[in-house]
């Protein structure tokens, strides 16, 4: 048995670098790589292809890959994990096989699947299973009859199966970004399934390296830092069998690993970070340590966690209606009156009432709260866009759209895309289902025909906690105040953030730059600052969490993406904006704190 397994990510969604997995094959030894095609919207894309095409229904990016690297992969035993199956795992293992015999390797293949759950909608709701959406609490009844697509997040334990079977590639369908990285260590290391602490450890090491670069230096706030974009470093966990392990990435890549790109990642789309659920185990993030032990080395320790969930998640996607988004270019003097006008003009043109409109001056600070707009530029993109359910409101929006260039102010352009058509919403649903209703499918196939076949249910190993919204855990312990002289600054001198979505909330990790730092911001960086700071962007609760082992707070702002995934109108549906945005709030600051 192993003491140290090295798992690196070579994708952390449908549309990244092509060249990665060939890059972590080729850079240095490793014993696992995981790949992340599946965002939460995914499955209704794959599943309307699929329609189209009943061999199709999955990431055929991960095949191309495949293609050039599968005779590296079986030289160098090195084990390849991907949720790329979406909606046809078993399709693509079959292609893998296909492609393995012309090439003539010998190659086993596991298929994970199950999740989907689609056809068995009716069924399970007459059995008892609500299907409340866990954000709204809305009934599950007024959308069941549009429902596209519904896929449980199964965990890591399938994964296993296909392992603990010899498969060299296993291919999955919705399974938890977590639950790919996870599966090498229990399988590896002989941990036990109920080992709550063992799991959260494997949990976070897994959201740490899920979305490829970005722990390894992209998208990091202190950009600055990172010398080499060029050849960015895809990322690499150790995992120690103790269950600690150090974030690293390939030697002669570029990018960067410290302290601050792992502290970033960590509070990347978190909630509630004593309460990070997956359905392998509850991690508590609070819990991490990290310590810095070389060039781009961050070892993390000391992970808590707590029993897995009752209910499993299911994600599901729905149809509704239609939405249709265009924009002109409108170039200076005078951008910002000239793109009001054009607005006006526009929508006195529509005489339909829809059920959500909205113009973004993009290049004016429009992606940010009101407070940071209003600056004037040399050109301006000026968006639009509607939804609505009725088909023929959002198509002449796109009649009206086009008839601009020729009867506005001087200096519009046209953007290349003509009269934008609509395109239907698929909407996110969110809800929950007990995971004794719950199996999961292993099958594994080699290239001499022989397949086997397993079943994997998921009883209640022990009196769990069900999966609930986060509360606000109220206000902290009166802190002693620093003294002396003041000094107006950005809140960028004295913290570092990262945010990200889910659903209609976007989440803002803040990180303080020193532990005094932190202190003050606990004291002064209060929800209501915060949801004061976004009026105009965010028209939910904010709620705030304190990180106290990573001098970090984080913020949760509701009702801010316009309903987040496809549904949203926003340029920025996903709020990835939103962290650099509150860095550019003005705060008053002792002189004391900032020379430390």
């Amino acid at each position: 048995m192993k003491k140290k397994i090295r798992i690196g990510n070579a994708g952390g969604y449908w549309g990244d670098d092509l060249s990665a997995l060939k890059r972590q094959l080729t850079g240095g030894p490793l014993d696992y790589i995981t790949m992340d095609f599946l965002a939460e919207i995914t499955m209704s894309i794959l599943q309307r292809q699929r329609k189209a095409n009943a061999d199709l229904g999955y990431a055929v990016d991960f095949l191309h890959q495949l293609e050039e690297c599968l005779p590296l992969i079986v030289k160098k035993n090195v084990r390849v994990i991907s949720n790329a199956g979406g909606i046809n795992p078993i399709g693509m293992a079959r292609k893998i096989v296909e492609m393995a015999k012309k090439k003539k390797l010998n190659v086993k293949v596991g298929v994970v699947y199950g999740d989907d759950i689609s056809g068995q909608l009716y069924e399970l709701s007459a059995a008892g299973e609500r299907f409340a959406n866990m954000e709204t609490g809305d009934d599950f009844f007024a959308v069941r009859s549009r429902i596209a697509s519904a896929n449980i997040y199964l965990g890591a334990e399938p994964v296993v199966k296909a392992l603990d079977a010899g498969c060299q590639i296993v291919v999955t369908g919705r399974v938890t970004d977590t639950g790919l990285t996870l599966a090498p260590m229990i399988h590896e290391f002989g941990w036990p399934m109920d080992d709550w602490d063992k799991m959260a450890a494997g949990v976070v090491a897994g959201h740490m390296i899920e979305c490829g670069c970005q722990v390894s230096g992209g998208n990091i706030t202190d950009w600055q830092d990172v010398k080499d974009f060029d050849n960015i470093g895809y990322p690499i966990v150790e995992m120690e069998k103790s269950g600690d392990f150090v974030v690293t990435k390939h030697k002669k890549t570029g990018g960067l690993v410290s302290e601050k790109t792992v502290k970033e990642q960590l509070v990347y789309e978190m909630g509630d970070p004593s309460n990070y659920i997956s359905p392998d185990g509850v991690a508590r993030f609070d819990t991490a340590h990290l310590k810095v032990e070389g060039k781009n080395r961050v070892r993390v320790s000391g992970i808590k966690g707590r029993p897995e969930p009752d209910y499993l998640k299911v994600s599901m996607a729905y149809e509704d209606g239609w939405k249709s988004s265009g924009e002109v270019l409108v170039s200076g003097p005078e951008t910002d009156k000239k793109a009001d006008i054009i607005a006006d003009i526009l929508w006195n043109k529509l005489k339909h009432k829809y059920e959500s409109k909205r113009t973004e001056k993009i290049g004016s600070g429009s992606i940010w709260p009101d407070e940071l707009r209003g600056a004037e530029s040399n050109e301006i993109l000026l968006r639009f866009g509607v939804r609505d359910q009725d088909f023929g409101k959002v198509r002449d929006f796109g009649k009206a759209l086009s008839t601009l260039i020729l009867s506005g102010p001087a200096g519009m352009a046209v953007t290349g895309q003509g009269r934008p058509k609509p395109k239907q919403v698929v909407a996110y649903w969110p809800a929950l289902i007990h995971r004794s209703r719950v199996t999961a499918k292993v099958l594994t196939i080699n290239t001499i025909g022989e397949e086997e076949f397993f079943e994997i249910q998921f009883p209640i190993r022990v009196q769990a906690t069900t999966l609930e919204l986060p509360n606000d855990k109220g206000a902290r312990k009166k802190l002693k105040k620093a003294a002396g002289r003041v000094k107006q600054v950005r809140l960028s001198e004295i913290c570092y953030a990262r945010s990200g979505d889910k659903g209609d909330t976007c989440n803002i990790g803040v990180l303080a730059r020193s532990p005094k730092v932190y202190e003050w911001i606990v004291e002064n960086l209060t929800s209501d600052v915060v949801k004061k700071f976004f009026k105009g962007t965010t028209f939910g609760k904010v709620i705030r969490y304190e990180l106290d082992n990573l001098h970090a707070l984080n913020f949760l702002l509701e009702e801010t993406l316009d309903g987040g995934g496809t549904s949203s109108l926003m340029i920025d549906p996903q709020g990835k904006t939103l962290a650099q945005a509150l860095l550019q709030m003005q705060v008053k600051i002792p002189v004391s704190l900032l020379n430390k």
